[in-house]
Order: C-alpha cells, then structure tokens, then sequence
C-alpha cells in the first residue's frame, strides 16, 4: 500500500475528533499529495462528485499485535464487541474509511492538486491511501440495521462558550468547534463533572467541564506551534 498524500485539519491530537465522519460539516481540510500523484489528470472528473471516500492510516494506533475483541466507547469501555463488529482503530490492517463532503479542488503551482473537504474526522497529517468518489445509488442504504451502534442513544450537549473567548476564533472557526464540543468528547463512561477536558483545535486547547448536558468552556490556552 502506498501512501498517496496527505489531509491537513485543526485536529493535532486525537481526543476530540468526531466519532465519525460528517457529523460536524463545518470542520475543513484539505488534501495534498505525495509528488507521484500531483498529476492533474488523476483528478480529471472527480470535480462532478459532491462526496468522495477517503482511506486511510491509523497512523497515531498501531500495534505489534491486534485483538479479536475490543470494547467500543460508547458502550461504556466495559462490554467487548468483536472487532469487526466495530470502527476501532485496533485492527489487523490499520485502515481507516470516511465519506467526506468535496468542497473544491485548487491547483498549487507547489504543491499540485489540492483537494478541500469538509466534515472530516481526521487528525492533522493523517497519511491518505486512496480517494474514491461517493455514489448514492450504491453508497447509501437508507434500510440498514446498524446493529449495536443504533441502541445507543447519541445526544448532543449544550455548549456554553463565552463570547469573549470565542472571539478568539477566527469566525470561520467558531461554529466547528461549538460543533466538535457539541457532539461531547467524552468517552461515556468518564462522566467526572469536576474534571476539567481539554480539545486541541486549531492553535488552542479548549478546556472545559461537563455537567448534565451542559458544556462550559472555562478558558483557551495557545498551544506552542510545534517545529516540523
């Protein structure tokens, strides 16, 4: 498998990504590839498609060894599902799969194609193993069982982010992180009202507290830019 380029997101770690892709459209990124595949004419086409597929690696999740069993998040981290059964990170081949929104495609006189996305749920620098475009005839199954995944109940937070704060923010930024603390970062079973979490995104750490279904921002901290 050859890693064809790269996805570029506000995300520098993990905790606070999106569980899946497309839950919070407002968060972009964008694409660029590895010299090999800049290429215009690989791109011939792919303008036409609203959404594209992205694979990719579990860069920041491997292991020597993988589990036939893992225990999803949102059950609780107590009950073990097969790993099939599951998203997890912690497989037998590190492959990762999302359907994201294809905003544009820009063409870089360095950098080549460069392909803007939105809803991602990737982490900044995740290595992309290929791009394929998103058919709904073939893609979507409105009649799926979603299994475990669909008894639990996914409910959003109400998220106190004081204006002052969120200013901070450039105003293309501010709805996608409401949007990220929304979606409650959590895992469900840490439910400590008197921790205080924090969400790296774009250039802050977030911190904040739970309690009930309230999310309260208490303050920003600037993250050091780190040496590439």
């Amino acid at each position: 498998m050859k890693i064809i380029g790269y996805i570029h997101t506000d995300f520098p770690s993990k905790f606070g990504i999106p569980r899946q892709s497309g839950l919070v459209e407002e968060l972009k990124g964008t694409i660029t590839f590895e010299p090999e595949y800049r290429n215009p004419e690989a791109f011939r086409g792919l303008e036409e498609f609203s959404h594209v597929w992205l694979l990719w690696k579990f860069s920041k999740s491997e292991k020597e060894h993988w589990s036939a069993t893992v225990k999803p998040p949102r059950l609780g981290g107590k009950k073990r599902m097969g790993v099939f059964a599951t998203r997890s990170p912690y497989r037998p081949n590190d492959i990762g799969l999302s359907s994201v929104r294809l905003e544009m495609i820009t063409y870089d006189s360095k950098t080549g194609p460069v392909l803007h996305v939105a809803g991602a749920d990737l982490m900044d620098g995740t290595p992309i193993y290929d791009i394929k475009p998103y058919i709904a005839y073939a893609d979507s199954h409105p009649e799926a069982t979603e299994g475990f995944a669909g008894t639990v109940k996914e409910k959003e937070l109400m998220v106190d982010f004081p204006e002052e704060l969120l200013k901070k923010y450039p105003e293309e930024k501010r709805s996608a992180i409401v949007g990220v603390l929304a979606q409650d970062p959590r895992p469900a079973y840490d439910t400590d009202e008197t921790r205080i979490y924090g969400v790296e995104f774009a250039g802050f750490d977030v911190r904040f507290t739970v309690t009930g279904d309230l999310l309260t921002v208490k303050e920003l901290v600037k993250l050091e830019k780190k040496e590439k």
